[in-house]
């Protein structure tokens, strides 16, 4: 899972309001014992907060505790969450592996990327009356599902 948590999700409660649908994906997490791997991209470099270890209440604390601000390090956190994958899937190759990105995609600019290589959701909470629509791209770069906040 990568939350975007950059100072442009502070606009129109776009972060406020994807705290509110993690905090229920963190709850369905824990009571399927499902092992996630979150990293958040915001400031200067994206940052691990848990990789590969079973949903546990401790996400709350951190899901409270998470405020937007700095740049929007989203391909350089693309880029690990693929690597990461590419090698928990060779240590357990059994294991279903999904990518839930949750950003509002506005980058300045969008550089190549690369497929996900497991199935994978963006869910785009860009807000506001000037949109960019930068997600809806970034989702099929990915080849993943889109699906605007507001939908769900």
């Amino acid at each position: 899972m990568i939350v975007d948590a950059s100072a442009s999700t502070r606009r129109h409660q776009a972060l406020s309001d994807a705290k509110g649908l993690l905090a229920q994906l963190f709850d369905d997490a824990y009571r399927q014992r499902a092992r996630l791997a979150l990293l958040t991209a915001s400031g200067s470099a994206p940052k691990w907060q848990v990789q590969g270890l079973k949903a546990s209440s401790g996400l709350r604390t951190w899901l409270e505790a998470l405020g937007a601000g700095g740049g929007t390090p989203l391909v350089a956190a693309l880029t690990q969450a693929q690597q990461w994958l590419a090698q928990r899937k060779k240590r357990f190759p059994a294991e279903q592996q999904r990518l839930l990105l949750v950003t509002d995609g506005r980058l300045k600019a969008l550089p190549p990327l690369l497929p996900l290589e497991c199935p994978g959701l963006l869910i785009d909470i860009e807000r506001g009356p000037i949109r960019l629509a930068r997600a809806r791209q970034i989702a099929a770069a990915l080849n993943a599902q889109y699906r605007h906040i507001d939908d769900l």
